[in-house]
C-alpha cells in the first residue's frame, strides 16, 4: 500500500499525484458515502464526482490538511448535499403529485357538477308549469314563499306544495348522485 500523502504545505496536483490519491483513497471515500446512504450506485457516483472535482480544480485548489482528511470531508459534504437534495426532490414530488391530484379531482368534480346541474335542469323542465315556475323562483331567484305567493297570486301553502313536489321529484331521480 502506498504511503499516505500528508500536506504541510499546499500541494500541486499533477496527473501522477492524482492517480496516487485516487488509488490510495477511493475506497475510503466510497466507504464514507456508502455507510451513510446504503446505496452502491449513489456512492460510486459521489466518488466519481469528488475525484472529478478534484481534477478539474487542481490548478486553483490548495489542500492544507492531509489529502485523506480533505477527501473524507468532501465525501461527508457530498453525502449531506445528496440527502438535502433528495429531501427537496421528495418534497417537490409530493407537492407536484398533490397539485396534479387536486387538478385531476378539480376537473373530475367540474364534470360531475356540470352533469348534475344538467340533470337537475332537465328534471325541473319536466315538472308541471306552475310547479316549475315556483321552484325556479324559490331556488334560482332566492325568493321567499310569501314573495312567490304574492307574485303568482296563490297561497303560501300552494307554494310549499309545489316546492315539496319538485324536491321529491329531484330526490327520486337523482338518487344515483347520493350515497
Amino acid at each position: 500500500m502506498p504511503e499516505k500523502i500528508l500536506c504541510t504545505n499546499p500541494i500541486r496536483i499533477d496527473e501522477q499525484s492524482f492517480r496516487e490519491m485516487y488509488l490510495q483513497y477511493w475506497e475510503q471515500v466510497f466507504n464514507v458515502c456508502y455507510s451513510n446512504l446504503r446505496d452502491v450506485e449513489a456512492a460510486k457516483g459521489m466518488v466519481q464526482d469528488i475525484f472529478k472535482s478534484l481534477w478539474e480544480r487542481r490548478d486553483e485548489l490548495e489542500i492544507t490538511t492531509s489529502v485523506e482528511r480533505y477527501l473524507l470531508r468532501s465525501a461527508k459534504f457530498k453525502v449531506f448535499e445528496y440527502l438535502r437534495n433528495s429531501k427537496i426532490r421528495q418534497e417537490h414530488t409530493a407537492k407536484s403529485v398533490a397539485y396534479e391530484c387536486a387538478a385531476a379531482n378539480s376537473t373530475e368534480n367540474e364534470v360531475l357538477y356540470n352533469s348534475l346541474k344538467e340533470k337537475v335542469s332537465h328534471l325541473v323542465d319536466t315538472l308541471p308549469a306552475q310547479c316549475q315556475n315556483v321552484f325556479k323562483m324559490s331556488r334560482e331567484q332566492g325568493l321567499s314563499n310569501k314573495e312567490i305567493a304574492s307574485m303568482l297570486l296563490i297561497s303560501e301553502r300552494a307554494v310549499e306544495y309545489h316546492i315539496t313536489r319538485a324536491l321529491a321529484t329531484l330526490k327520486t331521480n337523482l338518487s344515483e348522485y347520493f350515497i
